[in-house]
C-alpha cells in the first residue's frame, strides 16, 4: 500500500531544535543573552568610568606634573588597584608598591651581579617568585614583584634610571586610584551592598519555598533539589561577604560616606555571617524534610507554615536591608515562623520533624542576630514565641539548638 504521506490541511511534524540549523541557534541564543549582556554593563559602568578617570589622572600627575620619565606604571597600578576585589583596594594598593619595591630590589641586585640576558632574566624571574613566596605574601604580591623583575631586567639596559621612577609611578597610580573611589567618583556603597546580598537572599528564600511546597505535596525530590540548590551557594555568599567589606572600607576611607559608618552599611556587613549561618541551618532543615517525606512521617500543616513564614522572613530582610531601615518586621515575621513551628511540634511530630522544627528555631535565631539583636536575646525571642514544651504522646523531642 503507498505511503499516504503527511495528513492533509498540516504541515508534519513540528520541527525541533535539533532540525534547526546551529548558525540559527547560535543567533537565538545571543539575542537571548543580550538583557543580561546589558545588565552586565549596567552593573559595570561604574568601575569603568573610575578605572578610564584613574588611569588618565595619573599619567597626568606622574607625567605632565612630576616629568617622571616613561611613567607607564602608574595607570597600569592605577587600574590594577581598581581590579581588585571591592572592599580590598587599601590592602592591594600598598602590596603593589611593596611587590614593586621587591621587584626592583631584586632585579637590580641580580643585574649588578650577573649582568643581562635571558639566562640572567630567568634568574630574576625565579629569585623574585621565591623571595615573595617567602614572605607569605598573596598570589598578586608574587605576580607583581616577578613582572616587576621583568622590566627591569628587560628595559634597564635601554632606560637607564629606570628604578626610583617605576617605584614612584607604582606609588602614584595606586593613590590616584584610591582618590578616585572615595573622593572624586565614589560608588554608593549600600547600592553595591544590595546587588550582592540579593542573590544570596534571594537563593535562600527560594529553597525554602520550595521545601514548604515539598512538604505539602509530600514531594522528596523537590526537597532534594532545594537542597542541591542551596548547598551551591559559594558564588552568592562570597558576593555578599565581598560587598559588605566593600562597603565598610568605603564607609571608612571616603568622607562622602563618613555618615553611615554606623547605620546600614555597619549593619549589612555584621549580617554576612549570620546569614551564611542560617543557610547552612536552613540545609539540614532542607534535608531532615526530604527524610521525613521518605519516611511517611506525619506533617502537620503548620510545619509547612512555619517554613513558609521563614522564607518569608528572609524576603522581608532584604527589602529592609534595601531601604536602610530598622529590620524590625523582620523581627516580627520570624517569630511567626517559630510560633507556627511550635504548633506543629505541641500537634505531634515524628523524629525528622522534631528536627526540622528545631531547624526552624535555629535559623530563625541566626536571622534575629543578622537584624542587629544579640544571641543570648536571639535565643530567649525564640523561646517564647515557641510556646511550651507539651508534644503529643509518641512524637520525638526536638532538639534546643538555637534557643
Amino acid at each position: 500500500m503507498p505511503d499516504a504521506g503527511p495528513p492533509r490541511g498540516g504541515s508534519g511534524p513540528e520541527p525541533t531544535d535539533r532540525d534547526t540549523p546551529a548558525v540559527a541557534r547560535a543567533f537565538h541564543r545571543s539575542v537571548g543573552a543580550i538583557p543580561e549582556r546589558l545588565r552586565r554593563v549596567r552593573a559595570g559602568l561604574g568601575l569603568a568610568t573610575q578605572a578610564g578617570l584613574a588611569a588618565g589622572l595619573s599619567w597626568w600627575v606622574a607625567d605632565d606634573l612630576l616629568h617622571i620619565p616613561q611613567p607607564l606604571f602608574a595607570p597600569i597600578s592605577a587600574v590594577v588597584t581598581l581590579a581588585a576585589s571591592v572592599g580590598q583596594r587599601l590592602r592591594r594598593t600598598i602590596e603593589l608598591v611593596l611587590a614593586v619595591a621587591l621587584g626592583i630590589l631584586v632585579g637590580d641586585a641580580l643585574l649588578y651581579l650577573v649582568g643581562t640576558g635571558p639566562w640572567q632574566l630567568a634568574l630574576i624571574v625565579v629569585l623574585a617568585i621565591l623571595v615573595a613566596g617567602f614572605l607569605g605574601r598573596s598570589p598578586a604580591f608574587v605576580v607583581q614583584a616577578a613582572a616587576t623583575a621583568v622590566l627591569i631586567g628587560t628595559l634597564t639596559p635601554s632606560v637607564p634610571n629606570l628604578e626610583l621612577p617605576r617605584f614612584f609611578t607604582a606609588l602614584i597610580g595606586g593613590a590616584v586610584a584610591l582618590a578616585v573611589t572615595t573622593v572624586l567618583l565614589p560608588l554608593n556603597p549600600l547600592r553595591v551592598i544590595n546587588r550582592a546580598a540579593g542573590p544570596a537572599l534571594d537563593l535562600l528564600a527560594d529553597q525554602l519555598d520550595a521545601t514548604t511546597t515539598a512538604l505539602r505535596e509530600r514531594d522528596a525530590g523537590r526537597a532534594q533539589a532545594a537542597l542541591d540548590r542551596l548547598r551551591d551557594n559559594k558564588a552568592e555568599i562570597g558576593a555578599f561577604s565581598e560587598a559588605a567589606q566593600g562597603g565598610r572600607e568605603a564607609s571608612t576611607l571616603s568622607p562622602v560616606h563618613w555618615g553611615r559608618r554606623d547605620g546600614p552599611i555597619d549593619r549589612y556587613a555584621d549580617a554576612v555571617e549570620p546569614v551564611d549561618r542560617a543557610m547552612r541551618n536552613s540545609g539540614t532543615l532542607i534535608r531532615r524534610s526530604v527524610t521525613l517525606i521518605e519516611d511517611g512521617e506525619r506533617i502537620p500543616e503548620t510545619m509547612p507554615a512555619a517554613v513558609a513564614s521563614l522564607a518569608d522572613a528572609v524576603r522581608v530582610l532584604r527589602r529592609e536591608f534595601t531601604r536602610g531601615a530598622e529590620p524590625q518586621r523582620t523581627r516580627e515575621q520570624s517569630l511567626r515562623a517559630v510560633c507556627e513551628a511550635g504548633k506543629a511540634y505541641r500537634s505531634g511530630v515524628g523524629f525528622s520533624g522534631a528536627v526540622v522544627v528545631a531547624q526552624v528555631r535555629t535559623t530563625v535565631s541566626d536571622l534575629l542576630v543578622s537584624t542587629g539583636i544579640e544571641q543570648e536575646e536571639a535565643n530567649r525571642l525564640v523561646r517564647r514565641a515557641f510556646g511550651p514544651m507539651r508534644p503529643t504522646a509518641g512524637s520525638g523531642q526536638p532538639s534546643r539548638a538555637g534557643g
